[in-house]
């Protein structure tokens, strides 16, 4: 059966033959609340649509963890590997070798500085295969070495796929002289990638292992191993497990101490992003004590007349704070299908773009999470449950006779 205060409750939120201003005020309080549950929830998916947008393309991208040596060379691939696949059996996707040096690339009219990483064709570790956008991911050609870069350094060189470049490399990694010329390879475009992070698309061009091995005058050895994860939830213990087995010189680094900038900046937008937008709620729902307390005084006779009638104190504080908590449901359901709408023309027609040289992407990343809807609302009814009760309790200590005697 419905109680008397939800009864009467009920009956005020929802006559229309309430003062035009109480409508007035009670609309601008639900579309208070409704402005402040759409723009939490819109920012906390921005912000973790952003996350992991970010860090999903980090982790695609490049490889898990890194085992390398500060003498710059490992022992052949052929030798040291079986080592490093027993300390990661069976957590292992793929444990490829790589060759990595610092060295000059360009045409003979533009040089640039670059990083020359020699991988295996096979190579899974790394995900360049699946972020080609020109031309295709081998290092075969007719004639000469084949070579695959970032498209903003194809852009820089100006030049496309099919294109011959020439990279300088240092000899025994001493400055150049008569006496030590520095090794010089001519390499045919074969593949242009875009991975939207500058890092790697203006940095770091791919070529064949054995290629940069003969370039870098290396013979067998290699520069370290680039290692898969089959769950990224381990990279962290995995990263611990392999440096206690791995001695000096060899370093043992995983992808988020590699990319630190990135991760440590991501966890500091979380911080106060979340503490801000509170506040944007609780501003939102401390109109709920306005619209409450323009209707005790609109109401004053009323509530003067039902307490005369035999009605509680307690059931007077009901009323109003049924009538707080209609207007918070009706503001926190606009809000949520408000937040619903945007985000997901956001996500599927990628309205608002943003410069990808910035923020590693071209469009602003939402993630619709059914949890961040349900605990925003959760929290915005709860908080205007609390706050109804103010306006409530001053309700509740009308004098029915001073009520009745100026009403």
């Amino acid at each position: 059966m419905m109680s008397f205060s939800f009864y009467l409750s009920k009956k005020y939120t929802l006559s229309k033959k309430d003062s035009r201003f109480i409508n007035f005020i009670s609309g601008f309080s639900i579309a208070g609340i409704a402005l402040g549950v759409a723009t939490l929830i819109i920012a906390l998916s921005v912000l973790d649509g952003f996350e992991k947008t970010i860090t999903n393309k980090i982790i695609d991208f490049d490889s898990h963890i890194q085992v390398f040596s500060f003498r710059n060379t490992l022992p052949s691939y052929l030798e040291y590997q079986p080592q490093i696949d027993d300390l990661l059996y069976p957590n292992a996707a793929a444990i490829n070798p790589y060759v990595s040096k610092l060295g000059i690339i360009g045409t003979r009219t533009t040089k640039e500085g670059v990083n020359i990483k020699g991988i295996l064709p096979d190579n899974k570790a790394i995900n360049v295969r699946q972020n080609i956008v020109e031309g295709k991911f081998s290092f075969e050609s007719s004639d000469i070495p084949g070579i695959i870069m970032g498209r903003k350094l194809a852009n820089k060189l100006l030049v496309k796929v099919g294109d011959i470049v020439t990279v300088f490399v240092l000899k025994n990694e001493k400055l150049p002289s008569f006496e030590n010329l520095p090794n010089i390879q001519k390499f045919k475009i074969t593949g242009i990638f875009e991975s939207g992070m500058a890092e790697y698309d203006d940095l770091i061009a791919y070529t064949d292992l054995h290629t940069a091995q003969k370039l870098f005058d290396m013979g067998d050895k290699i520069s370290g191993y680039d290692i898969k994860l089959n769950d990224i939830s381990k990279i962290d213990s995995l990263t611990k497990v392999i440096s206690n087995q791995l001695r000096y010189p060899y370093s043992v680094r995983s992808i988020y101490q590699t990319h630190r900038n990135i991760f440590t900046w991501i966890e500091l937008q979380k911080e106060p992003i979340p503490l801000i937008l509170a506040l944007i709620s609780i501003v939102a729902v401390f109109n709920i004590i306005g619209t409450l307390l323009m209707i005790v005084l609109e109401k004053t006779q009323a509530i003067g007349t039902l307490k005369s009638l035999g009605a509680t104190r307690r059931q007077i504080i009901a009323i109003f704070v049924y009538q707080g908590a209609f207007l918070a449901v009706i503001g926190i359901f606009i809000g949520n299908v408000t937040a619903f709408i945007l985000t997901y023309l956001q996500l599927e027609y990628k309205i608002i773009s943003i410069p990808s040289t910035v923020y590693f992407m071209s469009s602003v990343p939402v993630s619709i999470k059914p949890e961040l809807f349900l605990i925003v609302s959760a929290l915005t009814f709860i908080l205007s449950l609390f706050v109804s009760i103010i306006p409530s309790y001053i309700a509740a200590r009308i004098n029915p006779v001073t009520a009745l005697r100026f009403s």
